[in-house]
């Protein structure tokens, strides 16, 4: 099972990073999501491909002609919160009052319910995993925000299985749809979207795909942007994770859907025996 999704969101929507962090230091930079959203849908259409979006609700606000776009082109869409903030440096009342935000801003839009969410950064950690409970009560019933290995911003190391579970939360279910992981020597290893797929050469990305029964992806608009702006104040480490291999990315992610049959998250919910679904007590 091998699920497409992409995350709507500026290519200045950089975590972590003191002059991306607000809405005034957004104002500085230039507008560049309309025309990569165009690629997005151009690279749907010629190749047949479904997929999940998840919209920052700041970005539905600002572009509603692109959301009503994706709904009218029959994609599900989800939300990735409203102002794309790192959730672990929020209060549980800054996580409620943004993503009731996010999802009336969409549910606005597009007239229909929001429920499947991502964290920005899949910054639900162990630390901040009461960030479900908020999910729960807000009607959110499928998420994939665990990313179950060590990163920058934080992951969930020690989640088990990286495959779709259900979450005990006081009482109430979340189906969770994680990022799926493979061995590199004796490592956890990421390579189904962002810089990870962008860094990874196709041939290991195609030997890994055959070797897993379950990929949950995640690509951003920026991610095939050739020419968009380089942030000069990211460290050079950030600066290659952002930027290499945005020329062929497009390209690879073609071969990739080509070589393998990909589908959306609701089409993927559907298949799931949920019943038989690893069930984990938080």
């Amino acid at each position: 099972m091998n699920i497409l999704t992409f995350d709507i969101e500026e290519w200045f929507h950089i975590l972590n990073n003191n002059s991306t962090k607000t809405e005034s230091d957004w104002e500085i930079y230039q507008e560049r999501l309309p025309k990569n959203m165009d690629r997005i849908f151009s690279f749907l259409e010629t190749n047949n491909q479904t997929a999940t979006f998840f919209v920052v609700g700041w970005i539905g606000q600002k572009y509603p002609e692109v959301i009503k776009r994706i709904d009218s082109l029959g994609f599900e869409i989800g939300s990735h919160t409203h102002m794309h903030q790192l959730m672990y440096e929020q209060t549980k009342d800054e996580i409620t009052k943004d993503l009731k935000r996010s999802i009336q801003t969409i549910e606005d839009i597009i007239g229909k319910k929001v429920t499947a969410f991502r964290a920005p950064g899949f910054s639900i950690t162990e630390k901040n995993q009461w960030a479900f409970d908020v999910l729960c009560e807000n009607g959110i019933t499928h998420d994939c925000s665990v990313f179950p290995a060590s990163r920058a911003h934080g992951g969930m190391p020690k989640y088990k299985q990286a495959i779709p579970s259900k979450l005990i939360i006081n009482g109430q279910e979340l189906k969770e749809f994680p990022i799926n992981t493979t061995r590199a020597f004796t490592k956890k290893c990421i390579f189904s979207g962002g810089g990870y797929f962008r860094l990874s050469p196709y041939s290991l990305i195609k030997n890994w795909s055959k070797d897993s029964n379950y990929i949950m992806t995640y690509f951003h608009p920026r991610d095939f942007d050739p020419d968009q702006p380089m942030i000069e104040d990211l460290s050079i480490t950030r600066k290659f994770k952002s930027y290499v291999g945005l020329k062929r990315c497009m390209k690879k992610l073609e071969k990739w859907v080509n070589d393998f049959d990909f589908i959306d998250l609701r089409t993927a919910d559907k298949l799931i025996d949920w019943s038989n679904a690893p069930s984990i007590e938080l």
